[in-house]
């Protein structure tokens, strides 16, 4: 029997905890301090820089199974496929519409979720403070991901619940330089030459 589902209250008090955002007054003091060539640039165009920047690292993210390395060493971005949750997944939108739970079963993707992985415990990654360090996707990453999973998933890496990422960082590491040396031996290949 399915349990009644009520409508969400709207104008009910929530909690949002304080972030603390680093393209502030102070950056921009800094940024133009160590770099005045660009003094008569507006701060809106250099957040519209860093902005397209952030696009196309999420478009990348997307279109590519291994993910992006993130510039300055700071991490790896990828998308892995994971097995769907063991609580219900209610699906909000038909549930106030019917009036009753509707579970939300992911059908198109045989069940499997789509989660935006990011990692910087490679011995690549070493910096100070790296275990302070997270990525939270902004709404728009994660509606752009939730968009385009279903329609290619199996593309993605399977991320088992008991495997760390490192081991799986360290696989791609190693296949990338397995290629590499193939290619240098190709380079110097010559089938005649006995």
């Amino acid at each position: 029997m399915n349990k009644p589902f009520n409508k969400p209250d709207l104008n009910a008090p929530r909690y949002r905890k304080k972030t603390h955002h680093i393209i502030n007054a102070d950056f921009y003091k800094r940024f133009f301090k160590k770099y005045p060539k660009y003094k008569e640039k507006k701060n809106t165009e250099i957040h519209k820089i860093i902005k397209t920047f952030n696009q196309y690292v999420c478009q990348e993210v997307i279109n590519n199974r291994d993910g992006v390395e993130l510039p300055e060493s700071l991490g790896w971005l990828f998308i892995g496929t994971c097995k769907n949750a063991k609580k219900n997944n209610v699906n909000i939108g038909k549930s106030i519409k019917y009036g009753v739970k509707v579970s939300n079963k992911n059908w198109e993707t045989d069940g499997k979720l789509a989660k935006i992985f990011y990692s910087n415990y490679a011995p690549k990654y070493k910096y100070k403070y790296r275990e302070y360090w997270g990525f939270t996707a902004c709404r728009n990453f994660k509606r752009a991901v939730s968009k385009a999973y279903p329609e290619n998933w199996p593309m993605y890496m399977q991320i088992e619940p008991n495997k760390k990422i490192k081991a799986l960082y360290t696989k791609k590491v190693v296949k990338e330089k397995k290629v590499a040396a193939d290619l240098k031996k190709l380079k110097n290949y010559n089938e005649f030459d006995i």
